[in-house]
């Protein structure tokens, strides 16, 4: 059985919501971060990044990670490719040239998105979105994100998703990383295809599914 360790309040959101879509049996296991305790070395700190039990199972002592019978993953966007790879079906690639694509998509989203993304969640997260520190590296995030932007933009002028005419592990991946930025609604208004596809991304019941537990844990 799949195994994923991490809570639904970091990047593991992804594996969850890839689980969900292909309809797999697994078993979360709910490591926190350890920088959300103030001793995650203590006896009685639940299971964390820091725990010697998780550090056992992703050395790099970073969620999420999964176990699937022998092997052992870390890195979320991977993870995904792997499932998909592994379980078939529409979220797959049916062709080599199809699975080519959706790794670069993939790469593209962590090297060309996220850093501005996740910036902007450490912005809010930090309640600093109101001072001139926070307000000034939004703006950079902002900027930043709007050349990446402009290329899903137009990429999206004839197609509801990325690859193939369905929604696939890219379309997961992909707007997954750019969750973080929706806190920063011109930025989406300034991109209507863009917008709306992340809205058709959203809507779909797995998505649905994995945000209703989301929403349950602790922030």
């Amino acid at each position: 059985m799949l195994t994923i360790y991490g809570v639904y309040r970091s990047r593991a959101s992804r594996n969850y919501w890839m689980a969900n879509e292909l309809g797999i049996e697994f078993k979360s296991i709910p490591v926190i971060q350890g920088s959300r305790l103030a001793n995650p070395l203590a006896a009685d700190a639940p299971v964390n990044t820091m725990s010697p039990e998780f550090l056992a199972v992703n050395p790099m002592g970073m969620i999420p990670c999964i176990k699937d019978g022998d092997l052992a993953m870390h890195e979320s966007l991977a993870i995904n490719l792997y499932l998909a790879r592994k379980y078939g079906g529409p979220l797959a690639g049916k062709t080599v040239e199809e699975e080519g694509l959706m790794a670069m998509w993939t790469m593209w989203a962590a090297t060309e998105v996220e850093p501005y993304s996740v910036a902007l969640v450490r912005i809010y997260d930090n309640a600093q979105e109101n001072s001139e520190q926070g307000k000034a590296g939004i703006a950079v995030a902002c900027r930043s994100l709007k050349r990446p932007l402009d290329v899903l933009e137009k990429h999206l002028q004839n197609q509801d998703y990325l690859i193939g005419g369905r929604f696939t592990v890219a379309d997961l991946n992909l707007a997954e990383v750019l969750r973080y930025a929706q806190t920063e609604q011109e930025l989406f208004d300034s991109h209507p295809k863009v917008k709306a596809w992340i809205g058709r991304c959203q809507s779909r019941d797995a998505y649905k599914a994995m945000q209703a537990t989301r929403s349950k844990e602790p922030v």
